[in-house]
C-alpha cells in the first residue's frame, strides 16, 4: 500500500512492516502539525533534503528508551547543538534474518519531548506551598515559582528531615518505587516502598510457581526464527502494532509467509490481526478463563488430550497423578467434568460469559489440540484483571493438555512485551554500571516484594488516606504518610488505577516531591519539581529491547535550559541529609558507561557461551577519562559508537535459536523444573501458598474460574454500568510518555472506540463528545463508532494525561485509571482491564483536538 497520511485509514488497512515504518516517517514530513511547525521527519529512502545540511552537522546514535518493549535505535542529526532531523537503524541491509532495529512514529517524534516548549526549564515551587503544605488544597491548580537549584535541593532535605523528625522515618512514601532520591533516603535511614506487577497482570508471580523457572513467562515461547516452523499461532490479546512498534509484527509475517496460520483471541480487531490474522475470535474482556475451560472440556470428552505427555510432565491432570498430600478429587479432569460441584464447564457454560460461540469453543478446542506444533502467544493485557490468577494458569494447562511445549515451534506464554516477539537467552547484553547495591532497612519482606513498610501499587492512595495498609499475612498495619515521592521512571498518579484517589492523597500530605522532563500529571499536583534531563542529555546508557541487539545511546546534546541528572540530584540530596552519596551512585557517569561498556558480553556463534564484545585500547580509556583495562572483542569502541548498535546476525539453522523447556522435555529427570514436584504443575499449591500470603484473597491450587471484580458478570447485575472498558496500549504514547507531543496529538487523537449497536442505542454517532462514567470517576472522548469491537465492550487507550476540570469533577484528558478502580486482589498485581461503565453523548461543548490545546508551560515567558 502507498503511504499513509490519514489516521483513519491507517487504522482500517491492513500494513506490512516496510509501509508502515515508512509511512510513521513521511506522515512528519507531510502533515499540517500545531504552531507551523513540520515534523521533518522521512523515510532513509526519502532522507535528502531540500538543500544541503550544514556542514558543521554530525549524526550521534541515540534511542528510543521508553518502555513500549521496543527499544529502538535512533540516530539525530545535531547542528549547533540542536537536533533537526531523525532517522532509524540503517547500520546493514533489512533482512528477515538479520533485521534492521527500527522506530516508529513515537521514537522518531523524540526530539519534541526534548526540545518543546513546554519542556520544564527550571527548578519551581508551587505559589501558596510553606513548609507543612500551605494550601494544600491548591495542589495541580497553583502557580507556579522559579527557584535556584541550591534552594530547591535545601527545601527538599529540609521538608525530608522536618518529617522524618515529626512523624518518623515511614512516614515517606517513594511512589515510584525505587527512584533515584529514593536511594538516597535507604542510605540515610529508609523510605516506604512501592510494589505489585503492572505490565504482566496476573502472569508475575504465577508463571514462577506454576512452571517452577523464574520470571513472568516472557521467555515461554521460541525465539524469532524458530516460531517460523509453528504450523498454528493463536494471537491471545495481543497487538504488537500498537504496544510494541518496530520489529515484532514484522517477525510474526516472516512466521505468517512460512505456513503459519493465524488465529486471533480478542475484544477488538486490531491491527495487527489485520496484517495476519486468517480468524478472529471475539471475546470478553476477563473471561478468558472460560474459553479455555470450555476447551478443556471438549479436549477431555472426546480424548484429544496428549496423555502421556501429560503423564510425565505434569501433575495435578486427574486423580491418579497428584502432588504427595493433595486431595486427589481435587483433580482438573474432575473439575472441569463438574464431577463434584455439579456444573460441568462445558462450551456452552463457558459461552454464557465469555460470548464467543459453543461451536466456535470447539472448533478451537479442536485445531489447537490436533496441530503440532501450536504455540499460544499472548501479552499481560488479558490478564490484568482483578483476582485472575486462574488465567495463565488455565492457559499453560490448555497448552500442556496438547503437548505443545518444549517442542521447536510451540510454546505457550506472555513473550510480548520486553521480548518484542522475539523470546530467549539475550546473545548480547552490557556489563554492570558498578553502582553499589542499596538495601532499605525500615522493609521487612514478608513475601518477595511486599511486607512492612511496603505499599501495593492498587492499595497505595487507600494507605494515605486512611492510614492503614495490608502488610502481607502479617495483615493491617497503621501508617502515617506525610510525604509522597513522585520522583524516577514513571508517573504513579496517572497509571495505577484509582487517580481520583490519588489527587486527593496528594493534597492530604505535607509535601510533594516530584521530577520530569515536563508537568506531567505527577509533577501538576507537587510541591516541588525538579527539571530532569533525558537521555538524550546525559553521558550515555546501554539498552536493548529483544535478545538480539544492544543499543548504544550516545549523548547528543547538552543539557537543556537547567536540567539535570536525577543522579546528580540524589547524589545531592544525599549530601545534605548527611549521608555518603558514593554509596548510591557513582560519581562519573562516564565510568559507568565505560563499565557498561567493557563488561559487555556476546554470543559465540556455536552457542556454547560468551566471549568479550567490545574492543578496548589505552587511548580509548584515556579518551573517556575513566579507569581501566585494555580488552581484545568483536568491535572497537569506534565502531561501536557511531553505528549505535551491536545486532547478532542470524539464520535459519545457526546454533543460537531458543525454545522455552526444550531440556526439560527432552530429559526430565536431569532437567526438572523449579517446582515442588519437579515438574509442570496443574495442581500448584505453591501458587495458592503465594496469594495467600500476600493477604488480599486466596486462589485454589486448580486453575478454577473466579469471576474477576468489575468483570462481565458485575455488567449483568448492575444497570448503571452494563459496558465493559478494557484499556489498550495506544500508539500515541508509550504507556504516559509523549502524551504532551502535539505531533502525535494530531496523529493519534486518543478516541473512545465501541460498537455501533451499543452507539446507536445510545443516539452516539462516530465523531462526536461521549462521557464515559465508571464507579470511580468520568472523562470525555471523541467516539470512534467502529465494528471492530465487540457489542457490550469498549476500550481506550492508557496513558492520557488526567485533566481534571475542577468544577465538574470530569476528565477530559481521557485518563484510563480515571475509570480504574484500585482493587488490590490475588498477588497484588494491577487489574487495568476489568471495569464497569456507562457512557452517553456530552450536552456540553464539544471537546476541541487535543493538539489544539495549550501547552502546559508552567513558567510562561522564561
Amino acid at each position: 500500500m502507498s503511504d499513509q497520511n490519514d489516521f483513519t485509514q491507517e487504522l482500517e488497512t491492513p500494513m506490512s512492516r516496510r509501509s508502515f515504518l515508512k509511512w510513521s516517517a513521511a506522515v512528519g514530513g507531510t502533515a499540517a502539525l500545531a504552531g507551523g511547525l513540520n515534523l521533518g521527519l522521512q523515510s532513509v529512502a526519502q532522507a535528502a533534503p531540500a538543500t544541503a545540511a550544514p556542514k558543521e552537522s554530525k549524526w550521534v546514535a541515540a534511542a528510543c528508551w521508553h518502555n513500549c518493549g521496543g527499544r529502538c535505535l535512533l540516530k539525530a542529526q545535531v547542528v549547533d547543538g540542536v537536533v533537526t532531523r531523525v532517522k532509524t537503524d540503517d547500520t546493514h541491509p533489512d533482512s528477515p534474518e538479520w533485521f534492521q532495529q527500527r522506530a516508529c512514529s513515537r521514537g522518531r517524534a523524540q526530539r519534541q519531548l526534548v526540545f518543546g516548549a513546554d519542556r520544564l526549564k527550571y527548578p519551581m515551587k508551587r505559589k501558596n506551598w510553606e513548609p507543612g503544605g500551605g494550601k494544600k488544597e491548591l495542589r495541580g491548580r497553583d502557580e507556579w515559582v522559579r527557584i535556584s537549584w541550591d534552594e530547591a535541593l535545601t527545601i527538599a532535605a529540609n521538608e525530608i528531615i522536618r518529617i522524618r523528625e515529626k512523624y518518623g522515618f515511614n512516614s515517606i512514601y517513594d511512589s515510584v518505587g525505587s527512584s533515584e532520591i529514593g536511594r538516597a533516603l535507604m542510605i540515610s535511614g529508609g523510605v516506604v516502598n512501592r510494589w505489585g506487577n503492572v505490565s504482566w497482570g496476573t502472569w508475575g508471580e504465577a508463571y514462577h510457581e506454576i512452571t517452577g523457572v523464574a520470571g513472568n513467562g516472557s521467555n515461554a515461547n521460541n525465539d524469532r526464527i524458530r516460531m517460523r516452523q509453528a504450523k498454528l499461532i493463536v494471537m491471545w490479546g495481543v497487538n504488537p502494532a500498537w504496544s510494541s512498534n518496530g520489529s515484532p509484527t514484522y517477525h510474526f509475517l516472516q512466521a505468517k509467509k512460512a505456513g503459519a496460520k493465524f488465529i486471533f483471541v480478542d475484544p477488538m480487531y486490531t491491527n495487527t490481526a489485520s496484517v495476519l490474522a486468517d480468524e478472529w475470535i471475539p471475546i470478553r474482556p476477563g473471561t478468558d478463563t472460560t474459553i479455555l475451560l470450555g476447551m478443556a472440556h471438549h479436549m477431555i470428552v472426546n480424548k484429544l488430550q496428549d496423555q502421556s505427555f501429560l503423564d510425565k510432565y505434569t501433575v495435578g491432570f486427574d486423580k491418579d497423578h497428584m502432588p504427595a498430600g493433595a486431595d486427589p478429587k481435587n483433580n482438573f479432569t474432575d473439575y472441569v467434568l463438574g464431577t463434584y460441584d455439579g456444573q460441568p464447564k462445558t462450551p456452552e457454560w463457558a459461552s454464557e460469559i465469555c460470548g464467543v460461540p459453543p461451536a466456535k469453543i470447539r472448533a478451537l478446542a479442536q485445531e489447537i489440540a490436533t496441530t503440532k506444533p501450536t504455540q499460544i502467544q499472548t501479552a499481560g493485557a488479558p490478564a490484568r484483571i482483578n483476582n485472575g490468577e486462574c488465567l495463565p494458569h488455565a492457559m499453560l494447562t490448555v497448552a500442556w493438555m496438547t503437548g505443545n511445549v518444549g517442542t521447536i515451534g510451540s510454546g505457550c506464554g506472555p513473550s510480548m512485551h520486553t521480548s518484542s516477539g522475539n523470546p530467549g537467552t539475550a546473545l548480547v547484553t552490557a556489563g554492570n554500571g558498578g553502582d553499589p547495591a542499596v538495601t532499605n532497612p525500615l522493609t521487612k519482606p514478608v513475601i518477595s516484594q511486599g511486607g512492612v513498610n511496603a505499599f501495593n501499587s492498587c492499595e497505595m492512595w487507600d494507605a494515605v488516606l486512611t492510614g492503614k495498609y495490608t502488610a502481607g499475612s502479617e495483615g493491617k498495619k497503621d501508617i502515617n504518610i506525610q510525604m509522597i515521592l513522585a520522583t524516577g521512571f514513571g508517573s504513579p498518579l496517572n497509571q495505577r488505577a484509582g487517580s481520583n484517589k490519588g489527587i486527593k492523597a496528594h493534597r492530604k500530605v505535607e509535601f510533594v516531591l516530584a521530577d520530569g522532563h515536563n508537568l506531567a500529571s505527577h509533577c501538576k499536583y507537587a510541591d516541588l519539581v525538579l527539571p530532569v534531563t533525558t537521555d538524550w542529555e546525559r553521558a550515555g546508557r546501554f539498552l536493548t529491547g529483544n535478545r538480539d541487539m544492544l543499543i548504544w545511546a550516545s549523548q547528543v546534546v547538552e543539557p537543556q535550559y537547567e536540567a539535570k541528572d536525577d543522579i546528580w540530584i540524589a547524589r545531592e540530596i544525599a549530601k545534605r541529609l548527611g549521608a555518603d552519596p558514593d554509596k548510591i551512585y557513582l560519581a562519573s557517569p562516564m565510568q559507568r558507561v565505560f563499565n557498561q561498556l567493557a563488561g559487555a558480553r556476546v554470543m559465540k556463534s556455536d552457542g556454547s557461551g560468551t566471549e568479550i564484545l567490545v574492543t578496548i585500547t589505552e587511548d580509548d580509556i584515556k579518551a573517556m577519562g575513566v579507569t581501566g583495562k585494555p580488552q581484545q572483542g568483536r568491535i572497537t569502541v569506534q565502531e561501536f559508537r557511531e553505528k549505535g548498535v551491536y545486532s547478532v546476525p542470524r539464520s535459519a539453522n545457526d546454533k543460537l535459536g531458543y525454545t522455552a523447556f526444550e531440556g526439560f522435555i527432552q530429559d526430565p529427570v536431569k532437567n526438572k523444573v523449579g517446582t515442588k514436584s519437579g515438574k509442570l504443575e496443574i495442581y500448584c499449591q505453591a501458587v495458592s501458598d503465594w496469594v495467600k500470603a500476600c493477604g488480599f484473597n486466596t486462589k485454589d491450587p486448580l486453575p478454577k474460574y473466579d469471576p474477576p471484580i468489575e468483570g462481565y458478570e458485575e455488567t449483568r447485575k448492575d444497570p448503571k454500568f452494563p459496558l465493559q472498558l478494557y484499556t489498550i496500549h495506544y500508539m500515541r504514547r508509550s504507556h504516559s510518555s509523549f502524551d504532551n507531543l502535539l505531533w502525535l496529538r494530531e496523529l493519534y487523537p486518543q478516541e473512545f472506540f465501541m460498537h455501533p449497536l451499543d452507539a446507536q442505542a445510545r443516539g452516539i454517532k462516530d465523531g462526536d463528545t461521549v462521557k464515559i462514567t465508571s464507579r470511580h470517576g468520568a472523562v470525555l472522548r471523541p467516539v470512534s463508532v467502529t465494528d471492530r469491537i465487540m457489542p457490550g465492550v469498549t476500550t481506550l487507550g492508557e496513558g492520557a494525561w488526567i485533566d481534571i476540570d475542577e468544577e465538574t469533577g470530569i476528565d477530559r484528558g481521557g485518563a484510563t485509571n480515571t475509570l480504574n478502580g484500585d482493587f488490590a486482589t490475588g498477588q497484588g498485581h494491577s487489574g487495568h482491564n476489568t471495569c464497569i461503565v456507562q457512557v452517553e453523548k456530552w450536552s456540553g461543548k464539544p471537546l476541541e483536538p487535543d493538539y489544539k490545546w495549550a501547552q502546559r508551560i508552567p513558567l510562561k515567558g522564561a
